[in-house]
């Protein structure tokens, strides 16, 4: 166990329909052969670990120009990012009292719009950034050869950026924060498992959106699955890690737990 302290930075939110997060949300019946569509907002969260050997930064939330051109209109036409113009990572770095500087190494969950438009802030600097490495492949594939999931934007990751790839299921680089191969929402997303001393914590990232994906097993829809088949192994693995050590779960875009940072 480590003497850590885990900080929740509100990052936006998107709006987007209910069914991109949970598979045949709304569906027809017999009764009701053309039901209503869900659409709401979806909260975004960054999160900062204050950890003896370093302050990390798990996931940089969504570029602050997302909605004013950063983004093309059908991405923000099926995921809008209503908040992004005033959520610059500095800002809301600086509300949870840190700056750019503080932060030591950052941690890409994976490299969608809503996960990676920050990292601007660290192109040419030494800090370094660990993904896994088939995320970073595929983030590439879908930029360069429009042949991924859509999920991704050049301009968010192709910097100067000091990569540091994952390789293995489990790796740990700083005391008691092991980073988890997840795939299945995209092929490298990964979580993490942060054994303080009082709890322990489990960032689901995207492998669970929201709490049904985890709870229910409900998979999320088209546009959030890369594989089913390896959606659900990974969800396996992240509940026999919760009961295993009993976690508090921190879902990717759900409130509650940690993430209550929001009104419900």
């Amino acid at each position: 166990m480590v003497d850590a302290e885990v900080h929740v930075i509100d990052r936006g939110e998107l709006l987007c329909d209910r069914n991109s997060l949970l598979e045949g949300h709304t569906r027809a019946t017999h009764g009701e052969r053309s039901p209503d569509l869900e659409y709401g907002a979806l909260p975004v969260y960054a999160f900062v670990v204050e950890h003896p050997a370093a302050t990390i930064l798990w996931d940089t939330g969504i570029h602050h120009a997302a909605a004013a051109g950063h983004w093309p209109d059908d991405l923000c036409e099926a995921f809008y990012p209503s908040e992004s113009a005033d959520h610059r990572l500095d800002d809301d770095l600086a509300a949870a009292g840190f700056e750019i500087d503080d932060v030591d190494a950052v941690v890409q969950s994976h490299l969608h719009v809503d996960h990676a438009g920050g990292l601007e802030w660290f192109a040419g600097t030494e800090t370094p950034v660990y993904v896994h490495e088939r995320e970073l492949e595929f983030a590439y594939y879908d930029a360069v050869a429009g042949a991924g999931d859509g999920g991704y934007l050049r301009g968010d990751f192709d910097h100067d950026l000091n990569w540091v790839p994952l390789t293995r299921d489990r790796e740990t680089h700083f005391t008691d924060f092991a980073f988890v191969h997840l795939p299945g929402h995209t092929p490298g997303t990964i979580g993490g498992i942060l054994h303080l001393e009082t709890e322990t914590v489990l960032f689901t990232s995207d492998q669970a959106a929201l709490s049904a994906n985890y709870e229910a097993g409900i998979p999320p829809g088209g546009d959030f699955m890369w594989g089913k088949t390896e959606w659900r192994a990974s969800r396996r693995r992240l509940r026999e890690l919760d009961r295993r050590h009993d976690a508090t779960v921190v879902f990717g875009h759900d409130r509650g737990g940690l993430a209550d940072t929001r009104s419900p």
